[in-house]
């Protein structure tokens, strides 16, 4: 019978050298050595005043260390984190057995701020120097998460005022009862739980009653519309994504096409990504070459953003939403949409116009004359009008015609008030073409196609490293300027990834 040597696993005194654990090529050996030797991290000594009085503080970089490595592996509690630092050999030797209490960990994330975001440029610069930012194409896409705050204490201030009625008329309601039951001498008193019930009523209405207080207008959108508030988190947002509405924020991406290195990293409390393009593409204008192309998906189109791009002279393919349907390549993507969508297709199936509509009155362009459904005549009221940019031709039916015509309600809007029916008919652009024009037609050569289709595969697997790798389902902070820094930390980790695949520090 075979025999083999006993392999004992029990806990036991080692004798290690903790430097040593970090192997090159390793994901951890290239942050230790980024940290220790490239990284300028003298902002952080500002933070403290203990230079003569006060305990020593941790060193920042080996914080730095610890959260990045822990990010890495997909482990973003402070408690874990600190579990981590006493259990676990690397990070025993990133933290040099140094065993920082998780309120640390999790004060120093809370508190990196704009200190992230010079961190993050100097490892670009570094990237930069190895050659892993080609310059060629940028890639622009976002990623909606979830973050830490209550979906369900989301609304406007009318919302807020109309639950804060409701809690205390609650409140009032079970008071009363109670009292005209201890008049009656039926029941005893408020018993516990009643007394607690009450009590949690009275609580949530007065913490809303002060949040109302604190904020004296609604929260607005980019385009003056009022955008919902939120009492856990303000800054960040009602979205809508593929897995159903959500409260989060939009972390946002700019990656390189040679090596998906990350050139820009920012977290937004929005769902509008059109509102996102030129702030991140401002961001950007360091690592911007004269011929650099940017490319972004459908939600960064708008008439806009294409006008500021091109202003700045910024060379740009941005899709539109009906991108696809003029590709012949995708003149059969219909089959695979068996459902619609649950997010965006809210209207259910297409109901059919019940009003006559242009197309149902003849209209002859070259004699200029047009016919109504009732065969009747109308006459034009307008030749040279031009409607949001568009030429275009109206007609006016006349009174004796339209007053008792056994159309109106099918032809009229408003039967009852509306004494005629106008229709207009589009003749085209009045003026030159639209940026929105110059961009289809770009975009739709075969150039465009061929560099626009180079997109998907530059920005979609880093998502994909993020979200599934290193397991980045939510952030865990509140505010946008603590989500931002955590949003870069994980960029970080990426970025810093590619660094160790290909030899830095080795």
């Amino acid at each position: 019978m075979a025999r083999y040597k006993h392999i004992d696993t029990s806990p036991r005194f080692l004798a290690v050298d903790l430097q040593r654990q970090l192997l090159p090529g390793t994901f951890e050996h290239a942050l230790n050595h980024l940290l220790d030797r490239e990284i300028d991290l003298a902002g952080f000594d500002t933070r403290y005043a203990n230079d003569v009085t006060g305990a020593a503080a941790y060193p920042p970089a080996m914080l730095l260390k610890v959260v990045l490595f822990a990010y890495s592996r997909g482990i973003v509690s402070s408690r874990n984190i600190e579990r981590a630092c006493r259990e676990h050999i690397t990070f025993i030797a990133l933290s040099g057995d140094s065993q920082p209490h998780f309120t640390t960990i999790a004060g120093f994330v809370s508190s990196l701020g704009d200190d992230i975001a010079a961190i993050f440029s100097q490892v670009l610069f570094i990237c930069d120097k190895q050659g892993l930012i080609g310059r060629e194409m940028f890639a622009i896409d976002g990623v909606k998460l979830p973050s830490n705050a209550s979906k369900a204490k989301s609304g406007n201030r009318a919302d807020f005022e109309h639950q804060v009625s409701k809690l205390e008329a609650a409140a009032k309601t079970m008071l009363e009862r109670h009292r005209e039951a201890d008049q009656r001498a039926s029941e005893p008193d408020l018993d516990t739980q009643e007394t607690q019930r009450i009590a949690r009523l009275q609580t949530d209405a007065a913490q809303i009653r002060q949040w109302l207080s604190d904020h004296p207008e609604d929260r607005k959108g980019s385009k003056g519309t009022i955008r919902k508030s939120n009492r856990t988190d303000n800054e960040s947002a009602k979205m809508a994504t593929s897995k159903g509405v959500i409260q989060g924020y939009t972390g946002v991406a700019a990656v390189d096409a040679r090596h998906q290195i990350i050139v820009e990293a920012q977290a937004h409390g929005t769902g509008s990504e059109q509102e996102l393009l030129i702030p991140v593409v401002t961001a950007m204008k360091e690592v911007l070459a004269h011929d650099t192309l940017i490319t972004a998906d459908a939600g960064y189109h708008s008439e806009a953003n294409l006008k500021e791009l091109a202003a700045h002279n910024i060379d740009a393919l941005i899709a539109d939403n009906n991108m696809r349907g003029r590709d012949e390549r995708f003149a059969g993507q219909g089959k695979y949409k068996a459902l619609p969508d649950p997010i965006h297709d809210k209207g259910g199936k297409p109901k059919k116009a019940v009003r006559y509509q242009p197309k149902d009155f003849d209209y002859d362009p070259q004699a200029g004359t047009c016919t109504c459904p009732a065969g009747k005549q109308l006459y034009g009221n307008g030749s040279g009008c031009t409607i949001n940019g568009y030429a275009a031709v109206k007609f006016q039916g006349a009174q004796r015609d339209c007053l008792p015509c056994t159309h109106r309600e099918r032809c009229l809007l408003r039967p009852q008030t509306s004494k005629v029916r106008q229709v207009s008919f589009f003749q085209g652009k009045r003026e030159g073409a639209s940026y929105t024009d110059k961009m289809k037609a770009r975009i739709d050569s075969p150039e465009g196609r061929a560099q626009y289709g180079r997109r998907f595969a530059t920005v979609e697997p880093v998502f994909g490293n993020l979200r599934h790798n290193k397991q980045l389902n939510r952030f865990t902070l509140r505010g946008r300027k603590k989500v931002d820094a955590q949003w870069k930390l994980y960029c970080l980790v990426h970025n810093i990834e590619k660094l160790a695949h290909h030899g830095y520090a080795q």
